[in-house]
């Protein structure tokens, strides 16, 4: 298919141009055991510090363990009450008996105890991290239609730490009630992706980023789609302190339309895609357009934010 077309549909959108019929993976090796974990911690149990505190260690681990934060509303202990829940998970390559003091080291705060840690093969990590019971991975095998929701996402790529000001103002976010189904999960970077160039693949997003930001809410009711949708633009428009800047850096798999979209009829222009483009491809998305001109001059595979010829 040539080189270049080989780069542009690892990360820049295989439905920008053409089919993928087949991938031959290359895969990595890992132990015979894992350990994963999940610590939470609510606005009570001192959530803002401790992840203010994550925010400075987690993107310096060691590049065995793999730290991630979910923020959302849960029950509180006072009944009719509400608060906000970070739970902080993790999987490291290794057992559990190498993992607690390295993390007793390196992040004393977060209190991980042994009963809070599971070990178990890679692939039955899909099922802990999925929210599946772990068992035969035979179930991962299982397709069954999903109950029909509505659901909308935005991404932000955070390269300095936020305060314990702004921490506390984002979970607070979380107290409102068009937050009852919503949740953030934010992943920690550093590692292996410090070591990739931007430009090795259309995805650039790599060194110098602390860690990857994604909000979601969903909704069940059509009736509260504008509710719904107007919390998360707020909670977006709040993080814009916090998050990268020229470009507000953005993740491609969760299309964001509020970023800007093509003309569903006619010519879109390079300036007016690169409103989005850039937000996901910075500078890498010149070079995705060259090749769309090459390989799709006539825009046969497009949407909303598909890449465009010139």
């Amino acid at each position: 298919m040539g080189e270049d077309l080989f780069w542009a549909i690892r990360g820049g959108g295989g439905n920008t141009f053409g089919v993928v019929l087949a991938w031959k993976v290359k895969l990595v090796p890992v132990p015979p055991v894992v350990t994963v974990f999940t610590v939470n911690k609510n606005l009570e149990q001192n959530a803002t510090k401790i992840f203010h505190r994550w925010q400075y260690i987690a993107h310096k681990l060691p590049k065995d363990l793999f730290t991630t934060v979910w923020v959302m509303k849960v029950n509180s202990s006072q009944v009719g009450k509400k608060t906000v829940q970070a739970g902080f998970r993790g999987m490291f390559l290794g057992g559990v008996d190498e993992l607690l003091p390295l993390i007793q080291h390196e992040f004393p705060e977060l209190g991980l105890a042994k009963e809070n840690c599971t070990q178990m093969s890679w692939v039955q990590s899909i099922l802990y991290f999925g929210g599946l019971p772990i068992q035969t991975v035979d179930i991962l095998l299982n397709r069954h239609a999903l109950p029909v929701s509505s659901l909308k996402a935005k991404t932000d790529f955070v390269r300095e730490p936020m305060s314990e000001t702004g921490i506390e103002g984002f979970m607070n976010m979380f107290l409102e009630e068009e937050a009852d189904f919503a949740i953030t999960m934010i992943e920690a970077f550093g590692g292996r992706m410090d070591e990739i160039r931007e430009n090795e693949l259309p995805y650039p997003h790599r060194a110098g980023i602390l860690f990857e930001s994604s909000y979601f809410v969903q909704w069940t009711n059509e009736a509260d789609a504008g509710l719904c949708i107007n919390w998360i633009r707020r909670l977006y428009s709040y993080m814009a302190s916090y998050a990268s800047k020229s470009p507000r850096e953005a993740y491609y798999n969760y299309k964001d339309l509020d970023l800007g979209t093509n003309n569903i009829i006619g010519y879109t222009s390079y300036e007016q895609a690169s409103v989005w483009g850039l937000k996901y491809f910075k500078n890498n998305f010149k070079r995705l357009v060259q090749i769309k001109t090459k390989v799709d001059p006539m825009n046969f595979f497009r949407n909303e934010q598909s890449i465009p010829p010139l």
